[in-house]
């Protein structure tokens, strides 16, 4: 087997179809709570536009800061429904993706673009409204010289990320949840939602004391035994 065949796995498991309609329905932030505050990828990662969201199945790609070439290998090889999620290694020296590739993976129903690198053409990006989490933007392209890896663990916003595992973003960030979890949150997920609306509802009401937070106080030391705020 060559070095280039082993740098790219074109098998590997995603979450199923139906799991990820169901965990779409969620906030990144819903998802990230049940899954133990873990899986948000750093806040320097974000929406082109605060109003774009997606979901769907990683397809992780690992290039050399400023390098594009294994993304057009990973735009032929993913399915419907994947999402990019590439190691740009944080560069903002020039873009790795425009006008041109996003048209490329919205006409071939790839989910969304998540990189920790740099994208161009934004005002053109947000026209199509075609979901794109990126580090900034720079308008200087990339070069297409340089090998990378596609389908291998990558790490995106200080995030480990395996291919098939599920992402979501919206105007809050980018949430990864690993493949195997996913499917156990969905009721967690569901509970918390409706927990959440009963404490807004509650708090609407006037009852706005956080019943905890003396507790938390004493246990921290800040409040002594019998003390109140």
């Amino acid at each position: 087997m060559s070095s280039t065949q082993a740098d790219i796995l074109r098998d590997f498991a995603r979450v199923p179809a139906d799991i990820v309609r169901q965990a779409a329905t969620f906030q990144p932030a819903i998802l990230a709570d049940v899954a133990g505050r873990r899986g948000a990828l750093h806040g320097r990662i974000k929406p082109l536009h605060p109003r774009m969201k997606l979901a769907g199945t990683a397809i992780t790609v690992e290039v050399r800061p400023g390098d594009n070439l294994m993304i057009h290998a990973a735009i032929a090889l993913a399915q419907p429904g994947d999402v990019l999620v590439i190691d740009g290694k944080g560069d903002q020296t020039a873009a790795l993706m425009g006008t041109i590739m996003m048209t490329a993976c919205q006409q071939l129903g790839i989910a969304g673009v998540v990189m920790d690198g740099a994208a161009r053409d934004s005002l053109d990006i947000d026209a199509m409204d075609y979901p794109v989490f990126s580090v900034g933007t720079n308008p200087n392209g990339p070069t297409k010289n340089c090998g990378g890896r596609i389908g291998h663990p990558v790490t995106v916003g200080g995030v480990t990320v395996h291919a098939g595992d599920f992402v979501i973003g919206d105007a809050d960030g980018v949430v990864v949840v690993e493949r195997e979890k996913i499917a156990s949150l969905l009721p967690l997920a569901t509970k918390k939602v409706q927990d959440e609306a009963a404490r807004i509802a509650a708090i609407k009401t006037g009852d706005t004391a956080a019943k905890w937070l003396t507790s938390a106080l004493r246990n921290a030391g800040v409040l002594r035994e019998g003390e109140t705020l």
